[in-house]
């Protein structure tokens, strides 16, 4: 398969000239191994046992490796990362060594933290440029600056959306035909049930309840919903419900295994905004996933099913659409060196889906809009915000499934998501 250029490759690019360690991290599937595979002269794979057995017996042999050296899955060999630790300690040549891992060190392994020697970085699914799908016009880093060029035109319709909601951001999957990949989405979904989240330590008693709690969670996505009432919902009726405990334990694994990847709420470092709240909105790490959980299909999502857990109005599309466009800021603000959470008052009176924030404290705000038009109305929760905390907003965009980019009278941009770009 041709290799993807990724928004992460810029980003490890530079970081690598400069640093003898990195580690790529995210689920399985992402891409981790073909990224790193393009900077590597060695790959040592210890999905393989042959490669796990000996290294296991001696993990000082990856020392021998022509360098730079690929170690990937190495949490499946955790002593290699002590290896790698001590022999950055030894010589901090820039270079050397990436590991991938879709999953922390196995629980008990005995490993010292990375921290000064061995950068982390996080991977997550394909966004719409990475796809090849769209050709984006406007610079999310422009936005970022205050100066992004508001311009273009899309030719993505509603249903292309859609299409690449269920395709998935996996490259291993989105290529295959719709009755193959759907296939290869249930075995991946399965896989994480019956032996990741087993592997990593965890006892699961119970499957199929499992299961049913993650199509609860997939069901919640785009919410702040309790997980006291996802799992009421993922086992309606019944008396012998997993333990509060147990179900804690399930999703601090998935985190770990980054199935899960929770939107953290925003909390400003200043005070100018009041009371906000503090739960994180809860999105699995491909919206692909989340719809094969749901059991959706192009049509039922095109004929506005809604969530019993959604927003009142909100469709299971108009949630996975946010899902999509929340993968796409966070692979985005990464490589420009941002983070992102969403912003709601306690009270519910003020709620926005995105908020960008650089170290700098420049701030932009976004709101996710499944429809092809937008109005100042709904823009008020960016007029609030704005009146909050002044020039530390540098732009708001209202991000939408129509056809051309423009500004509103009140200068928010309204930007389909087929034109934004890193």
């Amino acid at each position: 398969m041709e290799y993807r250029t990724r928004v992460v490759d810029a980003q490890l690019d530079v970081l690598f000239r400069d640093l003898p360690a990195i580690s790529i991290e995210g689920a399985k599937g992402v891409g981790k191994t073909a990224t790193a595979a393009q900077r590597a002269n060695d790959v040592v794979e210890f999905e393989l046992d042959g490669p796990a057995s000996i290294f296991r017996a001696d993990p000082g042999l990856v020392l021998l490796s022509e360098m730079p050296v690929l170690l990937d899955e190495w949490q499946l060999v955790p002593s290699v990362w002590n290896v790698v630790r001590r022999e950055v300690d030894r010589d901090r040549t820039p270079g050397r060594f990436l590991l991938t891992g879709s999953a922390s060190a196995p629980s008990g392994a005995r490993i010292h933290s990375g921290a000064g020697r061995i950068v982390s970085l996080l991977m997550r699914p394909m966004t719409l440029p990475e796809r090849g799908v769209c050709d984006p016009t406007i610079s999310f880093a422009g936005l970022l600056n205050g100066d992004a060029k508001i311009e273009g035109r899309c030719n993505l319709e509603l249903v292309d959306y859609t299409r690449e909601i269920l395709s998935s951001g996996f490259p291993g999957i989105r290529d295959y035909p719709e009755q193959a990949r759907r296939a290869q989405l249930d075995g991946y979904l399965a896989r994480i049930v019956n032996h990741e989240i087993p592997e990593a330590g965890i006892s699961v008693r119970k499957p199929r309840s499992l299961m049913a709690w993650l199509t609860a969670y997939a069901a919640a996505t785009a919410t702040t919903a309790s997980y006291s009432s996802i799992l009421d919902a993922a086992t309606p009726g019944e008396s012998d419900k997993p333990s509060r405990t147990a179900t804690t334990a399930y999703r601090e694994a998935l985190q770990r295994l980054w199935i899960l990847d929770p939107l953290p709420a925003w909390i400003p470092t200043f005070n100018d905004l009041g009371r906000l709240a503090e739960s994180p909105k809860h999105h699995l790490v491909d919206p692909a996933l989340a719809a094969r959980l749901l059991g959706a299909s192009e049509r039922s999502l095109l004929r506005g099913d809604q969530s019993p857990t959604a927003q009142a109005g909100k469709t299971r599309l108009g949630s996975l659409f946010e899902s999509l466009v929340a993968l796409t800021i966070r692979v985005f603000a990464q490589g420009a060196g941002a983070t992102v959470g969403h912003l709601r008052t306690r009270d519910g009176n003020h709620e926005i889906d995105l908020i960008v924030e650089l170290d700098d404290k420049s701030i932009v705000a976004i709101e996710v809009k499944l429809g092809q038009t937008a109005s100042i109305e709904e823009a008020t929760h960016h007029k609030w915000l704005k009146d909050k905390i002044g020039d530390r907003l540098v732009d708001t965009v209202i991000i939408n499934t129509g056809s051309a980019a423009y500004r509103l009278p009140n200068g928010t941009a309204v930007i389909p998501l087929g034109l934004l770009g890193p």
